[in-house]
Protein backbone atom coordinates (compact mmCIF):
# COMPACT_ATOMS: atom_id res chain seq x y z
CA UNK A 1 0.00 0.00 0.00
CA UNK A 2 3.11 2.40 0.91
CA UNK A 3 4.97 1.45 -1.93
CA UNK A 4 1.94 2.28 -4.74
CA UNK A 5 1.23 5.59 -3.02
CA UNK A 6 4.76 6.55 -2.97
CA UNK A 7 4.90 4.97 -6.90
CA UNK A 8 2.09 7.13 -7.53
CA UNK A 9 3.83 10.44 -5.86
CA UNK A 10 7.08 9.41 -8.00
CA UNK A 11 5.02 9.27 -11.59
CA UNK A 12 2.62 12.45 -10.25
CA UNK A 13 5.98 14.37 -9.81
CA UNK A 14 8.15 13.24 -13.44
CA UNK A 15 4.23 14.31 -15.36
CA UNK A 16 5.30 17.21 -17.26
CA UNK A 17 4.25 20.58 -15.87
CA UNK A 18 1.72 20.68 -18.95
CA UNK A 19 0.01 17.95 -18.19
CA UNK A 20 -0.86 18.75 -14.14
CA UNK A 21 -1.28 22.56 -15.56
CA UNK A 22 -4.97 24.13 -15.01
CA UNK A 23 -6.89 26.06 -17.30
CA UNK A 24 -6.07 30.18 -17.55
CA UNK A 25 -8.28 31.86 -15.45
CA UNK A 26 -11.88 33.17 -16.26
CA UNK A 27 -11.91 35.99 -17.95
CA UNK A 28 -12.69 39.37 -15.88
CA UNK A 29 -14.00 42.89 -16.22
CA UNK A 30 -10.08 43.46 -15.26
CA UNK A 31 -8.84 42.22 -18.25
CA UNK A 32 -7.81 43.96 -21.65
CA UNK A 33 -10.19 42.53 -24.52
CA UNK A 34 -11.20 43.24 -27.90
CA UNK A 35 -14.26 41.88 -29.24
CA UNK A 36 -17.56 40.60 -28.15
CA UNK A 37 -18.23 39.15 -24.54
CA UNK A 38 -20.75 36.98 -26.35
CA UNK A 39 -18.36 35.49 -28.76
CA UNK A 40 -18.29 31.79 -28.77
CA UNK A 41 -14.41 31.56 -28.71
CA UNK A 42 -12.00 32.97 -26.26
CA UNK A 43 -8.76 33.37 -27.02
CA UNK A 44 -6.30 33.99 -24.39
CA UNK A 45 -2.76 34.97 -25.44
CA UNK A 46 0.02 35.61 -23.07
CA UNK A 47 2.66 38.03 -23.53
CA UNK A 48 5.42 40.46 -22.82
CA UNK A 49 6.08 43.56 -24.49
CA UNK A 50 9.95 43.07 -24.15
CA UNK A 51 9.13 39.84 -26.08
CA UNK A 52 10.54 40.03 -29.77
CA UNK A 53 8.54 36.88 -31.17
CA UNK A 54 5.25 38.57 -29.26
CA UNK A 55 5.99 41.61 -30.95
CA UNK A 56 6.24 40.25 -34.78
CA UNK A 57 2.74 38.22 -33.53
CA UNK A 58 1.40 41.80 -32.59
CA UNK A 59 2.76 43.39 -35.51
CA UNK A 60 2.19 40.94 -38.79
CA UNK A 61 -0.71 38.44 -37.39
CA UNK A 62 -3.02 40.43 -35.40
CA UNK A 63 -4.35 42.77 -37.69
CA UNK A 64 -5.60 40.05 -39.82
CA UNK A 65 -6.85 37.66 -36.65
CA UNK A 66 -8.75 41.36 -35.57
CA UNK A 67 -10.28 41.62 -39.62
CA UNK A 68 -11.26 37.70 -39.65
CA UNK A 69 -12.07 36.74 -36.16
CA UNK A 70 -12.60 39.53 -33.62
CA UNK A 71 -14.85 42.40 -35.89
CA UNK A 72 -16.79 39.26 -36.96
CA UNK A 73 -17.83 38.04 -33.60
CA UNK A 74 -16.06 35.09 -33.48
CA UNK A 75 -13.51 35.64 -31.27
CA UNK A 76 -12.96 37.31 -27.86
CA UNK A 77 -9.33 38.58 -27.55
CA UNK A 78 -7.74 38.49 -24.18
CA UNK A 79 -4.16 40.11 -23.74
CA UNK A 80 -2.65 38.99 -20.74
CA UNK A 81 0.94 39.86 -19.21
CA UNK A 82 3.76 38.02 -18.68
CA UNK A 83 6.81 40.14 -18.07
CA UNK A 84 10.40 38.58 -19.62
CA UNK A 85 13.58 39.41 -19.85
CA UNK A 86 14.61 42.40 -18.83
CA UNK A 87 12.16 42.44 -16.34
CA UNK A 88 12.33 45.31 -14.82
CA UNK A 89 11.16 46.99 -18.22
CA UNK A 90 9.11 44.87 -18.97
CA UNK A 91 7.31 44.84 -16.19
CA UNK A 92 7.23 48.96 -16.08
CA UNK A 93 5.89 48.36 -19.51
CA UNK A 94 2.94 46.16 -18.57
CA UNK A 95 2.22 48.38 -15.94
CA UNK A 96 2.02 51.71 -18.06
CA UNK A 97 -0.49 49.56 -20.66
CA UNK A 98 -2.63 48.51 -17.44
CA UNK A 99 -2.96 52.23 -16.15
CA UNK A 100 -3.88 54.02 -19.45
CA UNK A 101 -7.62 54.35 -20.00
CA UNK A 102 -8.70 50.97 -20.53
CA UNK A 103 -10.52 51.41 -24.08
CA UNK A 104 -6.75 53.12 -25.32
CA UNK A 105 -4.85 49.60 -23.85
CA UNK A 106 -4.48 47.73 -26.87
CA UNK A 107 -3.46 50.94 -28.86
CA UNK A 108 -0.69 51.60 -26.38
CA UNK A 109 -0.05 47.88 -26.47
CA UNK A 110 0.49 48.01 -30.11
CA UNK A 111 2.09 50.61 -30.29
CA UNK A 112 5.11 49.55 -27.59
CA UNK A 113 4.91 46.43 -29.69
CA UNK A 114 6.00 48.55 -32.96
CA UNK A 115 8.05 50.28 -31.59
CA UNK A 116 9.70 47.70 -29.52
CA UNK A 117 12.86 46.86 -31.81
CA UNK A 118 13.92 50.67 -31.58
CA UNK A 119 13.52 50.73 -27.93
CA UNK A 120 16.08 47.75 -27.19
CA UNK A 121 18.53 49.31 -29.29
CA UNK A 122 18.35 52.35 -27.60
CA UNK A 123 18.17 49.92 -24.18
CA UNK A 124 14.60 51.28 -23.49
CA UNK A 125 14.51 55.13 -23.46
CA UNK A 126 11.98 56.78 -21.60
CA UNK A 127 10.24 58.34 -24.88
CA UNK A 128 9.19 54.14 -25.86
CA UNK A 129 6.73 54.71 -22.23
CA UNK A 130 5.67 58.07 -22.90
CA UNK A 131 4.63 57.20 -26.21
CA UNK A 132 2.35 54.56 -25.39
CA UNK A 133 1.07 57.46 -22.75
CA UNK A 134 0.35 59.86 -25.39
CA UNK A 135 -1.82 57.39 -27.20
CA UNK A 136 -3.38 56.18 -23.75
CA UNK A 137 -5.96 58.50 -22.76
CA UNK A 138 -4.96 59.82 -19.40
CA UNK A 139 -2.12 62.06 -18.58
CA UNK A 140 1.63 60.94 -17.43
CA UNK A 141 0.70 62.24 -14.14
CA UNK A 142 -2.18 59.83 -13.55
CA UNK A 143 -0.40 56.96 -15.42
CA UNK A 144 2.42 57.27 -13.15
CA UNK A 145 0.29 57.21 -9.63
CA UNK A 146 -1.17 54.11 -11.06
CA UNK A 147 2.23 52.74 -12.08
CA UNK A 148 3.53 53.09 -8.41
CA UNK A 149 -0.06 52.01 -6.82
CA UNK A 150 0.87 48.54 -5.18
CA UNK A 151 -2.61 47.32 -6.21
CA UNK A 152 -1.01 47.91 -9.88
CA UNK A 153 1.89 45.55 -8.87
CA UNK A 154 -0.11 43.15 -6.85
CA UNK A 155 -2.71 42.95 -9.89
CA UNK A 156 0.54 42.14 -12.33
CA UNK A 157 1.55 39.45 -9.72
CA UNK A 158 -2.06 37.60 -10.24
CA UNK A 159 -1.80 37.41 -13.46
CA UNK A 160 1.87 36.02 -13.73
CA UNK A 161 0.42 33.22 -11.19
CA UNK A 162 -2.23 32.54 -13.34
CA UNK A 163 0.00 32.21 -16.03
CA UNK A 164 2.20 30.08 -14.12
CA UNK A 165 -0.71 27.91 -13.18
CA UNK A 166 -1.32 27.40 -16.72
CA UNK A 167 1.72 26.03 -17.21
CA UNK A 168 2.62 28.71 -19.85
CA UNK A 169 6.78 29.08 -19.45
CA UNK A 170 7.14 31.44 -22.86
CA UNK A 171 5.94 34.01 -24.47
CA UNK A 172 3.98 34.43 -26.58
CA UNK A 173 1.53 31.68 -25.24
CA UNK A 174 -2.03 30.81 -26.72
CA UNK A 175 -5.11 29.55 -25.70
CA UNK A 176 -8.44 28.85 -27.55
CA UNK A 177 -11.36 28.33 -25.12
CA UNK A 178 -8.75 27.54 -22.45
CA UNK A 179 -6.71 24.64 -24.90
CA UNK A 180 -2.73 25.16 -25.39
CA UNK A 181 -2.56 25.97 -29.10
CA UNK A 182 1.26 25.39 -30.24
CA UNK A 183 0.82 26.79 -33.53
CA UNK A 184 0.37 30.59 -32.95
CA UNK A 185 0.55 31.26 -36.76
CA UNK A 186 -3.15 32.94 -38.42
CA UNK A 187 -3.32 29.00 -39.52
CA UNK A 188 -2.41 27.34 -36.81
CA UNK A 189 -5.13 29.51 -34.33
CA UNK A 190 -7.39 28.94 -37.17
CA UNK A 191 -7.29 25.83 -37.08
CA UNK A 192 -8.11 25.54 -33.47
CA UNK A 193 -10.86 28.05 -33.68
CA UNK A 194 -13.03 27.33 -36.25
CA UNK A 195 -14.24 23.92 -35.30
CA UNK A 196 -15.50 25.81 -31.81
CA UNK A 197 -17.42 28.51 -34.08
CA UNK A 198 -21.52 27.30 -34.93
Amino acid sequence: MIRSALLGLALLAAAPAAALAAEPAAVTPADRTLGSADAPVTVIEYSSLTCPHCAAWTNTVLPEFKTRFVDTGQVRFVYRDLPTAPAPVATLAAKVTRCVAPDKAFAAIELMMAQQEAAHLMRYPAGWFLNAIDVGGRTAEEVGACVEDPATQAALDAQIADAQAAGVTGTPSFFVNGKRVENTSLDGLAAAIEPLLP
